[in-house]
């Protein structure tokens, strides 16, 4: 298990949710303070705000990736060309492995369990959830990318 694989479970065995934990996985390289970083992804968690939509680790994963491989230019279409495609690569080798980047998909849940009101964080909770492999997931794929493609252009990791 690499380093940063370890941080992102931590963080979701410490209480955060699965885009929260994959933003203080990498906060150290995302030029972003880590309480600002952790607030902007609380709304991603449980398939964003808990609709079981896209997984909160592949959507952390994905703001990661804006911050060190995005674009800020609105005319820079070769930036979101390639940014595009990244988050299409990286999603696609989370699937490869899980079968799907839907949440609700990759916790087996037949769409009832959407409600607002987060889960308890207790011992059941962990065995019943697959998130935290996710999560530790997400990190490693990403993490591996980030190894073999330094962001925007510097290798200080």
């Amino acid at each position: 298990m690499n380093k940063r694989e370890e941080l992102a479970r931590q963080a979701f065995k410490e209480g955060y949710n699965c885009s929260q934990a994959m933003v203080a996985a990498f906060s150290d390289l995302i030029e972003m303070d880590k309480k600002t970083a952790l607030r902007l992804a609380s709304s991603f968690g449980g398939g964003m705000g808990r609709m079981r939509e896209v997984c909160g680790a592949v959507t952390g994963m994905f703001m990661v990736v804006g911050i060190l491989y995005g674009y800020d230019d609105a005319k820079d279409y070769e930036g979101k060309k390639d940014t595009y495609a990244l988050v299409q690569e990286l999603a696609n080798q989370f699937k490869a492995e899980t079968g799907s980047i839907i949440c609700r998909e990759l916790l087996g849940l037949d769409g009832k369990d959407n409600s607002p009101v987060p889960s308890k964080r207790t011992e059941e909770y962990y065995k019943k959830r697959t998130c935290e492999d996710k999560v530790g997931l997400a990190a490693k794929i990403l993490d591996e990318y980030i190894q073999s493609h330094c962001p925007k252009g510097t290798c200080n990791f």
